[in-house]
């Protein structure tokens, strides 16, 4: 993903979405989403894998850490740069 095809998307569209088991997270399967701010910015969220995307989006935990955002989205350091810390 670029920072380009960030732009071409609306304002808080979900471009990403799966469910990891990845232990630097939390010790049970979480379901995650990656999307798209107000501004060109963007923010992954995640919960416990039973919650829904709309549960998710409304009270999930914001993702931190760099090396597990570049594990789940991959994408370029310019759109790197826009992730909301």
């Amino acid at each position: 993903m670029t920072l380009k095809n960030l732009k071409d998307l609306p304002p808080h569209e979900v471009f990403a979405s799966g469910i990891t088991s990845d232990e630097r997270l939390f010790t049970e399967p979480v379901r995650w989403l990656a999307k798209r701010g107000q501004i060109h910015d963007w923010a992954i969220y995640y919960g416990k894998q039973e919650k829904t995307e709309e549960e998710i989006m409304k009270w999930g935990s914001k993702l931190y850490s760099r090396s597990i955002i570049k594990d789940l989205v991959v994408c370029d350091e310019e759109m790197m740069k826009m992730y909301r810390e």
